[in-house]
């Protein structure tokens, strides 16, 4: 397979740079086996009944994109993607000029510094340092608002978040579940269908640019997941598992094993393309994704190449939200 079957014609005012007014008031494309109906997030419900069920990732973003700035007053943005211990963190960083191994920045109520590590960065900070209070929540590139760049502000702090999100250690959101109200979520369950959580803390693998002509030659990083028992047996006693988001989707299939999805903790760098045997999931939630990208692909795989872009090419024409901030999909296999 090749990077250029993964590309579609997005024209950039369809990226969305702010949420729906209201969580549940995206829109729904829903590509189901038999037909496709256009519709409101909030009518999602009337999709599910007893023997299904939801499942979601319950990450919690860290608002970790800091500002570091020299004695000159350069500044450099520093994203703090996993603790390493002891005050240390892996980092990205990004700016005008280069820095020194070792160099000391100023990170307004606390100092720390940066150094390189084979080709990415590492920081250490003060052990009591407020990084929440310091820190942005870290939005994708391409959403540039007037201040261009990255214009994080009050209320991406909720809005760039899961309601369920309870378990800190992602540098993105899993934005398939940004729709989710606790109304939403109560209407499913007030179907009879069940609803259970895993963690994945989403890192810049699941959104790092695929550059390899040739598709397989991409590699994913790997990131940390968790599958409850009590989630294990919800999948197990299901008819028909929806995953909410690519996320979901990866640790599930991750984590098949001898005909059953194991409990336990791990790590995953499952990268999935078309051709996938898919056992886990029947269902796939999802936002609109990047063309050329990881997510994209998955989607492909799910519910077939040429049938996601076509519906793709019928979401532009229709003006759908595009990416993280913008409208969901429920997917079937065809």
């Amino acid at each position: 397979m090749k990077l250029a079957d993964f590309q579609f014609d997005l024209p950039p005012g369809l990226v969305a740079q702010r949420p729906a007014p209201r969580r549940d008031e995206s829109r729904l494309f829903a590509l189901l086996r038999d037909r496709a109906d256009h519709l409101l997030f909030r009518d999602l419900p009337r999709f599910f009944g007893p023997g299904d069920l939801l499942v979601l990732n319950d990450t919690r973003v860290r608002p970790a994109r800091l500002t570091g700035r020299r004695k000159t007053g350069a500044a450099f943005d520093v994203l703090l993607v996993r603790p390493l211990g002891g005050g240390r963190w892996e980092a990205m960083v990004g700016g005008r000029g280069k820095l020194r191994d070792g160099e000391l920045l100023s990170f307004g109520a606390f100092e720390g510094s940066v150094r390189r590590t084979g080709e990415g960065w590492e920081a250490t900070l003060p052990a009591d340092a407020d990084i929440a209070a310091a820190g942005r929540m870290p939005l994708p590139p391409y959403i540039k608002r007037e201040r261009g760049g990255d214009a994080a502000d009050a209320e991406d702090r909720e809005r760039y978040q899961t309601v369920y999100a309870r378990n800190e250690g992602a540098i993105a959101a899993p934005t398939a579940g940004l729709h989710f109200t606790e109304s939403v979520l109560a209407a499913i369950r007030a179907t009879g269908a069940g609803v259970a959580f895993v963690t994945l803390h989403v890192g810049p693998g699941t959104f790092r640019p695929v550059t390899a002509e040739n598709v397989e030659d991409h590699r994913m990083d790997p990131e940390p997941y968790l599958i409850p028992g009590d989630t294990a047996r919800a999948i197990a006693a299901a008819k028909r598992v929806t995953a909410v988001g690519t996320t979901v989707t990866r640790t599930l299939e991750a984590a098949w094993r001898d005909g059953a999805v194991r409990p336990g903790s791990g790590e995953t760098a499952l990268f999935i393309t078309p051709g996938f045997d898919f056992r886990a999931v029947h269902r796939l939630l999802t936002n609109f994704h990047l063309p050329g990208g990881t997510p994209l692909m998955l989607a492909c795989a799910f519910g077939g190449r040429e049938r996601v872009l076509a519906a793709y090419a019928e979401a532009v024409r229709l003006r759908y939200r595009f990416f993280s901030y913008g409208d969901s999909m429920l997917l079937e296999p065809a």
